[in-house]
């Protein structure tokens, strides 16, 4: 707790933010230096925050969203004023979408700018009032003593609601003016939160008396990935994940279905069962591919945010806590013989293994190009490796559902907002954040190139940096709805790039993989090759299929 007897200390605001963000433990900031944000920039080295420069503010907003994910404390990035703030918007709204907690700080129009507009550089009519669309907080500041009050709450915020980011702008004079800031401003300590006695007593009851119990994790069951595989066990009850779940239960476990919500036979099986216990998932349209489906049975949600329990598919049971907490609480009061008995588990593996083989019926034929890729690229990494990829169908229909995850590595995907141009900058930050860990980037050709200027921040990291992208000669999803809808395709064929040349163009390492062997060697060699070594698979680019 700050010290109230302490004698305040001038410095400027941009001091005085740098200082706040150093108390909350941030070591690491994201972002691109600019006219506007000098004072913030002139701190950071006194403080001992490190700074990584992408090549745009949307890669620095990418960079500190997967670092975030990686390392679990909230990703930092640092926007000049105006189009800097605007370009890392889409980020903020990827960060919003997947509950990831980033903060963005920048500057804003002086205290007394008028509001007609005087033409000032950067100059925009309200900047909170864009980010207000798509951050959980954009909170101007009016004085330099509030500029610490602004960052204790927004960490305070990460730790205590559902995790979501956060904006705070700093006008112009207030960055640069000298007043007196007394003793910095931290987020209190919070305990997490556990769910109601009488919700979990009911909860226990449903899942102790169910005879087809399924769960369903998402991204905000991650911190009880432990607990997820045991309650798992005891109830013999197979687990179905949604991309940001990936696996938080290993996904070659045999009650494991994987990320499957999309597939039809997997959701026709989560009709069917009579209580469904969801763990920090929103079941949104966007995991399910399709309109929310009625359930038969009795829907246990387990979620920090309050409003889950209303939204898409209404909780049965509500249980509102922290998933960690609210497991073990679960798991302590289901009776000591609840465990399901050893035939029951084993006709449990059966279930879940025929469901497996039905859902990988459903579009082997159009997956099968990608599977024998899947395999080289699993064979070759280590099961603690950090995957990013992007909004590609290499990524959504290939390593999302066909590329097996354990508990001790990471898939990051956009998911919800669905950006493109996540995975290459999503890579450098992962890998900034646990440099030791293999880091392995999946990409299109049409995503990689929105953010393919990144490859020049990953050379000058030099730190290895394997980007495998399927080029399927542009925008292959897209071709594909319009071929189905009878439509002739339109600005969906790019020409094609030598994406390997570019790679080298930037100081980096670049190669062409034909076949499955190839692509494992390449992945092999890259993995110990300082920089990014960027892979091309050339993949057909006949229209698939759609699922329906």
């Amino acid at each position: 707790m700050p010290d109230p007897s302490a004698a305040p200390i001038p410095m400027t605001g941009g001091e005085a933010l740098v200082r706040a963000l150093a108390a909350h433990g941030v070591t690491r900031a994201f972002g691109i230096p600019g006219t506007h944000n000098l004072e913030i920039y002139r701190h950071l080295a006194a403080y001992r925050i490190d700074h990584l420069n992408p090549r745009h503010e949307q890669g620095a907003g990418y960079a500190a969203d997967a670092y975030a994910r990686v390392c679990g404390r909230p990703g930092v990035a640092i926007t000049t004023t105006g189009p800097a703030l605007l370009n890392i918007a889409a980020a903020v709204g990827q960060a919003y979408s997947d509950s990831v907690p980033l903060l963005v700080v920048s500057p804003g129009m002086p205290l007394r700018h008028p509001r007609q507009p005087t033409g000032l550089l950067h100059e925009m009519r309200s900047q909170t009032e864009a980010l207000r669309g798509v951050a959980a907080v954009s909170h101007r500041v009016s004085s330099a003593e509030e500029i610490g009050v602004a960052v204790a709450r927004a960490f305070t915020l990460f730790r205590t609601r559902r995790p979501r980011p956060v904006h705070i702008e700093i006008p112009l004079d207030l960055l640069t003016a000298v007043e007196p800031a007394g003793p910095v401003r931290t987020a209190p300590p919070s305990s997490p939160a556990t769910a109601d006695p009488d919700a979990l007593a009911a909860a226990v009851g449903a899942l102790c008396s169910a005879a087809r119990p399924a769960i369903v994790l998402g991204g905000g069951a991650r911190a009880a990935a432990a607990e997820c595989l045991r309650l798992a066990e005891e109830l013999g009850a197979p687990v179905v994940t949604t991309a940001n779940g990936k696996g938080i239960v290993a996904e070659t476990h045999p009650l494991s279905l994987g990320v499957s919500l999309h597939s039809r036979a997997v959701r026709h099986w989560l009709a069917e069962r009579d209580v469904v216990l969801a763990v920090g998932t929103e079941l949104a349209e966007s995991d399910l591919w399709e309109p929310l489906p009625a359930l038969g049975g009795t829907l246990v949600r387990a979620d920090i945010d309050p409003a889950q329990m209303y939204a898409g598919l209404p909780a049965a049971i509500p249980l509102v806590g922290d998933a960690r907490h609210t497991l073990r609480a679960l798991l302590a009061a289901l009776p000591g013989a609840t465990g399901a008995p050893p035939e029951a588990r084993s006709e449990a593996h059966r279930a879940a293994a025929a469901l497996r083989a039905e859902r990988n019926a459903e579009t082997r034929g159009e997956d099968a190009p990608l599977l024998p890729y899947l395999a080289a690229i699993r064979s070759v990494l280590p099961a603690d490796t950090v995957l990013t990829s992007d909004s590609a169908q290499c990524c959504y229909y290939g390593a999302i559902p066909h590329l097996p995850v354990a508990p001790e590595g990471r898939y990051l995907h956009p998911t919800g907002f669905g950006t493109l141009g996540y995975a290459l900058p999503a890579a450098i930050g992962a890998k900034t954040a646990d440099p030791a860990r293999p880091v392995v980037a999946l990409s299109g050709d049409g995503g990689l190139q929105f953010s393919v200027q990144e490859l020049a921040t990953a050379v000058q990291l030099r730190l290895p940096l394997p980007v495998v992208v399927f080029d399927n000669g542009g925008y292959g999803e897209i071709r594909d709805e319009m071929v189905s809808r009878g439509d002739r395709p339109t600005a969906v064929d790019l020409p094609p790039v030598d994406l390997p040349a570019l790679a080298r163009a930037y100081g980096g390492h670049g190669v062409r993989a034909d076949s499955p062997e190839a692509l494992a060697e390449a992945l092999r060699h890259a993995l110990d090759t300082p920089g990014p070594t960027l892979i091309t698979v050339p993949l057909a680019t006949a229209p698939r299929e759609l699922p329906r």
